[in-house]
């Protein structure tokens, strides 16, 4: 059942895809986040966003609350449009909606040629991070999950690899083996960390215990290496803002427990510099 299920998801995305291509990028995305904001609520996930949103601000009214799960969806009905584009954002058709600060970062780390991990989360269309740092001329290799939906996960493989970053890594235990050889090569990594993972440790997250990667503690240990924070803001419809921060050193006798709950706390403050361009339909303190 499932099977026939994933099937037609992939039809209907499909069918959307081509859709928001005839349409162009403003008025697909605009369409798009509309559709989401009414479909996006009558998903299975309504009640672990609810929960989520109230561990993360405890003390939000009903109002705002509304308000922040009507952004989330909107946003990620745009996000779905904005994939049919990513050609135009990878060859600069695009340049202009996106603004870069940081980018002389992106310059010194290429010119010292020592590999970092970048690290983020799921905001606003946080796709155009990776591509950004790779169109910048930076050796990268990018983490990835792969779908549930095998036929949609092909499709949306072929898209990341050609317009995003070409070495995209699935999770888990050999996906760590190949960063390993990569980040020897020279090869930077790019790193969400606002998802839940079962190899990691339980890290404070908005003052409750969740399972975290250990990825970056990992590689300061063993490399020395520093992390280098990125964000991505959705400025207005679809014009965005990414921000690459200082690159932070850590010592390599930072314990993990350290290095994984100063980063979770740098992701505290970007999830609530706009709570609505989060994804809070993931279910992060299971």
């Amino acid at each position: 059942m499932k099977t026939i299920k994933y099937f037609f998801e992939f039809i209907i995305i499909s069918l959307l895809f081509l859709v928001y291509k005839i349409l162009g990028l403003k008025m697909s995305s605009f369409i798009s986040g509309k559709l989401f904001e009414f479909f996006g609520p009558l998903f299975r996930s309504k009640q672990i966003i609810k929960s989520n949103i109230q561990r993360a601000i405890p003390q939000i009214d009903l109002k705002e609350m509304n308000n922040i799960k009507k952004d989330m969806w909107n946003n990620y009905g745009r996000t779905l449009s904005e994939y049919m584009f990513l050609k135009d954002f990878r060859n600069n058709k695009l340049k202009s909606n996106i603004q870069l600060e940081g980018g002389e970062i992106l310059e010194q780390i290429k010119k010292e040629g020592t590999p970092v991990i970048f690290v983020s989360g799921h905001f606003s269309n946080f796709e155009l991070m990776a591509m950004q740092i790779e169109k910048s001329g930076v050796n990268l290799a990018a983490i990835y999950r792969p779908l549930n939906n095998i036929f949609l996960n092909v499709l949306m493989e072929r898209i990341r690899k050609k317009y995003i970053c070409k070495n995209q890594i699935k999770k888990g235990t050999s996906g760590v083996r190949q960063l390993l050889k990569l980040f020897k090569e020279g090869y930077s990594i790019a790193l969400m960390i606002d998802q839940r993972v079962s190899e990691g440790i339980r890290s404070k997250l908005f003052n409750e215990d969740a399972f975290t990667t250990t990825i970056p503690a990992q590689f300061i240990k063993k490399f020395g290496c520093k992390i280098v924070p990125i964000y991505i803001e959705r400025s207005s419809d679809i014009n965005f803002h990414i921000k690459i921060d200082k690159p932070i050193e850590f010592s390599k006798d930072s314990s993990t427990e350290k290095i994984t709950r100063d980063l979770n706390i740098w992701l505290e403050k970007m999830i609530l510099k706009d709570p609505g361009k989060w994804i809070w339909s993931h279910n992060r303190w299971k």
